[in-house]
């Protein structure tokens, strides 16, 4: 039996951007750059995915330096991976603030089982990219910051929703986290390709722990409500 672990794991060891980034830009590929972070995430999608039951996406912009790009698991950085997964992790910790939103999110949903057993999280584009800031500091770049490089990555991110919805992905309703240039994309491409009857777009996590902390709870309770509507679904 092939599970949705399974099919996610073999997603992961063979994804890979072989086309031309623009000047300045560089890609981040976890998998291919830390040989401990594939077993590492294999671990977390053996424990929570090891079915055969079809789940809900969610979609973010693409991973981060200290989430995704560390544990290879989106949204779920070092901290969390270790008290909210419960899985053992010995390297350096790192800490996301999406990814705190993200398991108080999921911790209010009923815990992490409960929720991945409905849900799998990725990214429209799953690979990510960083730049280097005038002071020499690599930062994270996304998908839309620059025309160049969304044209760089259209093929492969449409190629890659399409393997995404192959792990096994209701396509009736798919989420969005970011309403701005990451919905604006989304539904466009949606248009074009036709890969979901509905998207349903909430506040990205990040923007919401930087700019609207001290109402966290007015979005997590949106949240729990987006994901409690197509409850009946899955």
């Amino acid at each position: 039996m092939v599970t949705f672990a399974d099919k996610v794991i073999a997603f992961n060891n063979a994804v890979e951007f072989t086309g031309n980034l623009p000047a300045g830009i560089s890609m981040m590929n976890p998998f291919k750059e830390n040989e401990n972070i594939l077993p590492l995430s294999s671990l977390f999608y053996k424990k929570y995915y090891n079915d055969t039951r079809k789940r809900h996406l969610i979609l973010g912009i693409n991973p981060g330096r200290f989430g995704g790009g560390v544990t290879g698991i989106p949204f779920t950085d070092t901290k969390r991976l270790v008290e909210k997964c419960h899985i053992n992790y010995d390297g350096k910790q790192t800490h996301e603030p999406s990814s705190v939103f993200v398991y108080e999110v999921i911790d209010t949903y009923g815990g992490a089982e409960k929720f991945y057993s409905k849900f799998y999280i990725n990214s429209i584009c799953p690979l990510g990219f960083t730049s280097t800031a005038d002071n020499g500091k690599e930062i994270n770049y996304n998908y839309y910051d620059s025309k160049e490089l969304m044209e760089a990555v259209y093929n492969f991110i449409v190629k890659n929703i399409q393997q995404q919805i192959g792990l096994g992905i209701y396509t009736d309703t798919c989420f969005c986290f970011g309403n701005g240039k990451n919905e604006k994309f989304l539904r466009q491409l949606n248009e074009d390709h036709r890969f979901f009857k509905k998207i349903i777009a909430l506040e990205h996590p990040r923007f919401v722990m930087q700019y609207k902390s001290k109402t966290k709870q007015l979005y997590i309770d949106k949240y729990i409500a987006a994901f409690k509507s197509i409850a009946l679904q899955a």
